[in-house]
């Protein structure tokens, strides 16, 4: 009787909490709502070129098959996503998931160009990914965990949304004080070990990183 006394509190209260929770960051993510997609490409694949340079490397490291479902969530201008399109076919599929109409439009189209059908757009809010329950094999976050509002609500939609034994990988740019570059620093609003905390408390377990990318990490989770 106590221990289901006890189960109830947990759901009633953590329930509240998930209700209660405010923006980390107000307006953190306004550009990427309504983004200039030009300026976008110019962000994501020019001036900050890391992901860019070793996008090949990042989607060899998942070892992806096909027929896989996986989920890119903050898919930006979409050059991850019609990499792990390519990876999946036949069979599989790839969900571009972002907050922008715009940038899933762009992502269609560019993918459109290049003869890629197997990616399915998204359109996901700053609350959740909007991607279905139990849809996904793996979901990747590259450079994106860090503008997460809402980060208990995200973590939940993601982990709904994960298949049985599925994957929750983040890349993200380390921060760390008199390491990290003043920009990086002040813009990141907590580094690896809080982040990781974070997502270890919605209940998944580490299960490696690789050390894959110069100045970012690269781990990879699985639900506890």
């Amino acid at each position: 009787m106590k221990a289901y006394a006890a189960l109830v509190l947990i759901l009633v209260f953590g329930g509240a909490a998930l209700a209660q929770e405010e923006s980390i960051r107000p307006g953190f993510n306004e550009f990427w709502e309504k983004p200039n997609m030009e300026k976008a490409v110019d962000l994501l694949e020019r001036e900050h070129p890391t992901i860019f340079k070793y996008r090949h490397a990042i989607v060899a490291a998942l070892g992806l098959e096909p027929g896989a479902a996986v989920a890119d969530v903050g898919a930006g201008t979409g050059f991850i996503a019609r990499l792990l399109a390519r990876e999946v076919a036949p069979g599989g599929v790839v969900y571009a998931q972002d907050i922008s109409q715009e940038a899933l439009d762009h992502i269609i189209k560019e993918a459109a160009k290049q003869g890629i059908t197997n990616i399915e757009p998204v359109l996901g809010v700053h609350r959740s990914t909007k991607l279905a329950a139990d849809s996904v094999d793996t979901i990747v976050t590259i450079r994106v965990y860090h503008h997460f509002e809402y980060p208990v609500k995200m973590l939940a939609s993601i982990k709904a949304a994960l298949r049985p034994d599925g994957r929750f990988v983040v890349i993200d740019h380390e921060r760390i004080k008199g390491v990290s570059s003043d920009w990086h620093y002040e813009h990141w609003r907590a580094g690896k070990g809080a982040f990781t905390d974070e997502i270890l408390d919605a209940g998944f377990v580490l299960e490696k990183e690789l050390p894959l990318l110069p100045d970012h990490y690269f781990l990879v989770f699985r639900e506890r």
